[in-house]
């Protein structure tokens, strides 16, 4: 998928056969509604702290297994500024943090519900 990014101007989905989006690497990235996704090591996270970062501004969805943090957001801008306030300020320790936009695998596993595979 990371070569299909450089190289192609156009992107077709698939999924079973059937176009399920078309578009430009940035149209495609839209249509999957991910603006930003945020890992962080983080050792021994308590349940009430994965409950209260799903509640805050933007975030979409929160999954924490194996140290892992990870952190989807919708929309929104300082997500990483955000996300390392709320941290300092419940005096969480971590590990790593960092931020990265969606890739085109990101969007192909939104569309449909599915990992790539060969």
């Amino acid at each position: 998928m990371e070569e299909v990014e450089i190289l192609c101007d156009r992107i077709i989905i698939l999924d079973k056969g059937k176009i399920i989006a078309a578009g430009t690497s940035d149209e495609l990235k839209k249509k999957a509604k991910i603006e930003e996704k945020i890992t962080v090591e983080v050792n021994g996270l308590e349940e009430k702290y994965v409950e209260q970062i799903r509640n805050l501004e933007n975030v979409d969805c929160v999954s924490y297994d194996n140290n892992i943090l990870l952190i989807t957001y919708k929309a929104g801008k300082n997500n990483l500024v955000s996300i390392m306030d709320y941290m300092k300020n419940e005096s969480i320790k971590y590990n790593k943090i960092f931020s990265e936009r969606p890739t085109l695998n990101d969007v192909f596993l939104e569309l449909t519900g599915k990992e790539l595979r060969d």
